[in-house]
């Protein structure tokens, strides 16, 4: 949608991401315009809240109270009467615009809502307790408050985040409604495990013969829909086949729903006896047995994903200083804090660029919280003259708009570090009393007593992902400054050594042999000075896995800075892209969302945007790698990497004349290019490289 609209006192502008009320601009935050572009272009219906935040939060993980937040804002914008709450299905956009197709189609949206009788596909799960008569005859109050205990703990509580909505109560078993199979038996997963660890923590009470336990059916089928509510007989197979199999079954699923899961979920399938024919139905169809297949990457010793809605959550803003001259000095004050409480457990904290944007914001604490789907927010300035530092600081429960905790350090400029590290363990002591300060501080490390030389790796940063060819040879000046005024920083051996990666992979200089050696020596060096640096392990893994093809070497380096800081993004990314060169698409993709959950806002995100595109191209879903490649040459059209693979994803996906029109801009843009010089190179592994090169040259592109 890209025409303005005009609803009553207001005028949508998407095009131009603005709002007037009565010819008057309004300020809405980024997530807010994006979910009134969503309602606007969905005015015909109710949109279901799991569509809008996936279309506000792409590839996040947030609770549901951001979208409050967010919807609530807008209604203060637009009228209370401008957005409908539809309970328990979503919201509904309910203002005329000038632009609707047709006279009837006001009605039609309003006839929806109102409860007219509609099909619709969708995923039934039904959960019942197992013998749920002879607890009853054991002890019926303690059978009666257990089921109330999960049923209010472990399964209505749960169904926001996991896209469900419930349908129907019974006595002893519940209907819930999916509108995607995945997200179905993903919670079907998580809620047996739930039940497992709840019975445990029972301590043997009750015994294991009064124990409760569920059994799930879950189907999928083209349902009749009155007043939201499924109804007939295809709404109740879900409980029906549960009847036709054995209790041992915990969770029993039929087709089609295989078709689709077992590809994008860790899962063992087991057949259950013949075809059973559903209700209504001309062919009977299989039925199996589900359950999760052990992890690998568990078995090695790998990371799973952390487990973010069990963590207090926190965002550091940017710290203000006095002139725009000096920003980036309090912007690497805030890097540092946020290595600092990264390294603890208990805390998912943000990434230090994703809240860039936020640095003359004039958003409410509320709603940058909100955007960044966190709980607390740390604020603060940096005052620098001659030699003396004031640094304040200050912790707001952002929903509850409540300084915690608030602070002023002064001092001389050597001091600076100390100061970091008082602050966050201040910081973790306010959010979660359990956490000390001696945690954080054995953690917590200085980079260099050398002010002048963590300078120079600031203004680096700040301007070697254009991959402008003056701003890289800057940026690379900028890290061998800083070494040459301290040779043990070890960060700014890690950012040369990256710096020489981004050419070696960038193909930016016909001596690549140079950039393969430094980047090598220099990543080696930086975990020498600090073998505890998750960023320096995390250079030195990427650098074995691309740049060496030592991919295992590399993985190894990865397990270790994430055992060490649990919330580095670039271990999460740089993993994530090593596992795709091994054809690893699912792990692949599960950790690059980690890393997209910790740095929503990252200025890398087109690299893990590629990343993703990857992990879709080795698991042969090509049109997805087209999309997340393109989306990343959108928010960097100069990174080379993703226009070469975009080119194969295209052609491997039939889009043959799209295909060789991104080749033609490639080779504009890289005109040494050659396929077979690219696949001696290339780290990834047979087949899938021989796979990509074939795409590359179905594109057009030469060699």
């Amino acid at each position: 949608m890209s025409k303005a609209l005009v609803f009553g006192r207001c005028e949508f502008r998407p095009a131009e991401r603005q709002l007037l009320v009565d010819g008057v601009p309004v300020a809405l935050g980024a997530r807010a315009f994006d979910l009134l572009k969503v309602l606007v272009e969905r005015r015909d219906r109710v949109v279901t809240k799991n569509e809008l935040l996936d279309q506000a939060w792409p590839g996040m993980v947030v609770e549901e109270n951001n979208l409050s937040v967010q919807i609530s804002t807008l209604r203060k914008a637009l009228g209370a009467q401008a957005i409908a709450t539809v309970t328990g299905r979503g919201y509904q956009f309910t203002l005329t615009t000038q632009t609707l197709a047709a006279p009837q189609a006001e009605a039609v949206a309003k006839a929806d809502v109102a409860g007219r009788i509609v099909r619709r596909l969708a995923a039934i799960v039904f959960g019942e307790v197992l013998d749920w008569s002879r607890l009853l005859a054991q002890d019926a109050g303690a059978a009666i408050a257990a089921w109330r205990l999960v049923r209010a703990d472990l399964i209505e509580a749960s169904l926001p985040a996991a896209g469900g909505r419930l349908i129907e109560l019974a006595a002893e078993g519940v209907w819930i409604e999916f509108s995607s199979a995945v997200d179905a038996v993903r919670w079907a997963l998580e809620l047996q495990q739930g039940l497992a660890e709840w019975r445990q923590q029972c301590d043997g009470q009750p015994s294991d013969e009064q124990a409760l336990h569920m059994r799930l059916g879950i189907s999928v089928d083209e349902l009749i829909v009155d007043d939201g509510k499924p109804v007939g007989e295809g709404a109740r197979w879900s409980a029906l086949m549960l009847q036709s199999v054995a209790a041992d079954a915990a969770i029993v699923v039929a087709d089609p729903v295989p078709a689709f899961v077992q590809h994008r979920l860790a899962l063992q399938l087991r057949a259950l006896g013949a075809p059973v024919l559903p209700p209504n139905a001309v062919q009977p169809v299989k039925l199996y047995a589900l359950q999760a297949r052990a992890d690998p990457a568990q078995a090695a010793g790998r990371h799973t994903p952390l487990a973010w809605a069990q963590q207090p959550s926190v965002a550091v803003l940017p710290f203000s200083t006095p002139s725009a001259e000096t920003d980036y000095f309090g912007e690497g004050i805030t890097e540092e804090i946020v290595s600092a409480l990264s390294a603890n457990r208990a805390l998912l904290v943000i990434s230090r660029n994703s809240t860039l944007r936020y640095r003359a914001s004039t958003s409410g604490s509320a709603e940058i919280a909100a955007e960044l789907g966190v709980r607390y927010l740390l604020t603060g300035s940096v005052r620098r003259q001659d030699r003396q530092l004031r640094i304040s600081a200050e912790l707001v429960d952002a929903p509850a708009d409540r300084v915690l905790w608030a602070e002023r350090f002064d001092g001389a400029d050597e001091d600076l570090f100390a100061f970091q590290a008082r602050i966050a363990a201040s910081i973790a002591a306010a959010i979660d009393p359990r956490v000390q300060e001696a945690e954080i501080a054995r953690v917590v490390h200085r980079p260099t007593e050398n002010l002048s030389a963590y300078d120079c790796v600031l203004r680096g940063l700040a301007v070697q992902y254009s991959f402008r060819d003056t701003d890289l040879a800057l940026a690379g000046e900028m890290f061998r400054r800083a070494i040459a005024l301290d040779p043990h920083y070890a960060q700014a051996h890690a950012q040369l050594a990256w710096w020489h990666n981004l050419r070696f992979g960038e193909r930016r200089d016909l001596e690549l042999s140079e950039d393969d050696q430094a980047a090598e020596r220099l990543s080696l060096r930086a975990i020498k000075l600090d073998p505890r640096d998750a960023l320096a392990l995390s250079v030195a893994g990427h650098i074995q896995s691309f740049v060496k093809k030592r991919l295992s070497v590399g993985m190894e380096m990865f397990d270790q800075a994430l055992k060490l800081n649990p919330g580095c993004a670039l271990a999460w990314s740089r993993s994530a892209i090593t596992l795709g060169f091994l054809g690893q698409g699912e792990e692949s993709a599960q950790r690059v969302r980690n890393a997209m959950r910790l740095s929503p806002f990252d200025p890398q995100a087109f690299t893990f945007l590629t990343t993703s595109g990857t992990a879709a191209l080795v698991m042969g879903r090509y049109d997805e790698a087209v999309a997340w490649y393109a989306k990343a040459q959108r928010l960097n059209g100069r990174y080379r990497a993703s226009r070469r693979l975009l080119a194969a994803a295209l052609a491997l996906g039939g889009e043959l004349a799209e295909a060789q029109a991104r080749a033609t801009e490639l080779m504009q843009m890289e005109p040494s290019f050659r396929v077979d010089v690219f696949g001696a190179w290339y780290p990834m592994t047979e087949p899938y490289l021989s796979r990509v090169l074939a795409g590359m040259r179905l594109a057009g592109l030469p060699g």
